[in-house]
């Protein structure tokens, strides 16, 4: 009987195995050359938001049928665009089987910051007032994505409620200003200097700025790191 079971068993595991191996043959689809190119293009560039591909001309599938299809982008679009064209190769079962070119229409879906109310100049940055709002980033290439904005912004200048905030909007929240006095800390190894200088420009935290030794009249550069405060490394 134990004998009878082992074989039993073995013949189960040879049938699941069998069933696990088995693929499926069929024709490449216009869904699966599209997912594909699509994916390709997003880690090409490197970009953030759902992109969306539209073909713009008639699409023939090959003339035949494999258990894995394979595409694989050639000639890339100069940069990613509302309208790209592209070339391609087509892979069946890992064996080459046409190449051709693709015109697209493209949508790159992200959010956007809308205004609930004005907003002066100079006045910090609060994504609580802000409502958010499905943008193609294509088409509206100057909005700022929701994913950027936080008290370490200002505004530089009014803007009225219910509108699309844009770079141009927004700046980094100043910590040197220009005319300003401002601490420098100089550092070498174990050695730490601390001195004034005179900011020659303004700059939000992690700018490099030029700041001035009032004693000597030297300029050098610094990296803004706090309020009125910089740092030199030797």
């Amino acid at each position: 009987m134990r004998a009878f079971l082992s074989l039993l068993v073995l013949a189960c595991g040879l049938s699941v195995a069998s069933a696990q191996t088995t693929a499926t043959v069929a024709p490449l689809d216009r869904d699966t050359l599209l997912l594909s190119v699509t994916s390709d293009l997003a880690a090409h560039f490197n970009l953030e938001g759902e992109l969306q591909l539209e073909l713009l001309r008639p699409w023939s599938p090959p003339k035949r049928t494999a258990t894995a299809w394979t595409i694989l982008i050639s000639e890339y679009p100069a940069v990613p665009a509302a309208t790209m064209m592209m070339r391609y190769r087509i892979v069946a079962d890992g064996e080459f089987l046409a190449e051709d070119s693709l015109i697209v229409r493209a949508n790159l879906w992200r959010d956007g910051w809308v205004t609930r109310q004005p907003v002066a100049n100079g006045e910090t940055f609060d994504a609580a007032s802000l409502e958010v709002r499905r943008v193609d980033q294509f088409r509206e290439r100057e909005v700022l994505p929701a994913t950027v904005g936080d008290r370490a912004y200002i505004y530089t200048r009014a803007v009225p409620a219910g509108r699309l905030l844009t770079w141009r909007d927004v700046a980094r929240r100043p910590l040197v200003r220009k005319g300003d006095l401002v601490e420098v800390t100089a550092a070498s190894g174990p050695l730490l200097v601390t001195m004034k200088a005179l900011a020659m420009q303004s700059g939000a935290a992690g700018d490099v700025v030029t700041v001035r030794n009032p004693e000597s009249r030297r300029d050098f550069s610094a990296l803004v790191v706090d309020e009125n405060q910089v740092k030199v490394r030797f």
